[in-house]
């Protein structure tokens, strides 16, 4: 009985990580893959929750190993799936979110066709430049380097097989939850889940 796996990607400055800290609360059949990175901790991270924060030597050495389940360059930093927090919880029946970039998700398709992909989109550009500017932790160049790494982001939307607008954070999280709920009442998933039913109600007598 394989778990579902969930990938969840976005431009910098959509909302993701808020969506996904809410999805947790509200959800608890599941499960968060921390990603791995290269870069520094923001104010506010913590290490273990948001991000494994670790040098570009040690991702590069994880790299070597294979102890990482996908991983690409962002920004100029390395960001990664470790394989440990992933396989496990699948074949044990566990639903798993991945919150990574278009790129991961690329690799993550091929490995796992039937993952579910989630894109979400902010409601305009200038909603999308006035949140990066509420952060108050980026220069303007950095700002200005990840608006145009953000409109590269949203041109690969369509990889993904729902397209979620953040504009009303609740509205956002509440249709995101009906995604999952639609995909865990899929004929397949149910078969799985519920096959002993399933056999008593078919059979004679």
């Amino acid at each position: 009985m394989q778990g579902t796996l969930y990938i969840i990607a976005a431009p910098s400055g959509a909302g993701k990580s808020s969506i996904v800290r809410a999805l947790l609360a509200r959800d608890a059949g599941l499960s968060l893959s921390v990603s791995y990175t290269s870069r520094a901790a923001r104010p506010g991270e913590v290490d273990g929750r948001d991000y494994h924060f670790i040098s570009a030597d040690e991702f590069e050495a994880m790299v070597a190993a294979g102890d990482f389940f996908e991983y690409a360059r962002v920004h100029g930093d390395w960001k990664g799936t470790g394989r440990q927090a992933v396989e496990p919880l699948l074949a044990a029946g566990r639903d798993v979110l991945l919150e990574i970039d278009w790129q991961g998700a690329r690799l993550v398709r091929q490995k796992v066709p039937e993952a579910v992909g989630i894109f979400i989109l902010p409601p305009t550009r200038a909603a999308l430049e006035e949140r990066m500017r509420k952060r108050a932790q980026d220069s303007e160049d950095v700002i200005r380097r990840r608006l145009a790494g953000a409109r590269e982001e949203m041109r690969h939307y369509d990889e993904f097989d729902y397209v979620v607008i953040n504009d009303v954070f609740e509205t956002a999280v509440s249709e995101i939850c009906c995604i999952l709920t639609a995909s865990r009442l899929r004929r397949a998933v149910q078969a799985a889940h519920h096959a002993a039913l399933v056999a008593a109600l078919l059979g004679e007598g």
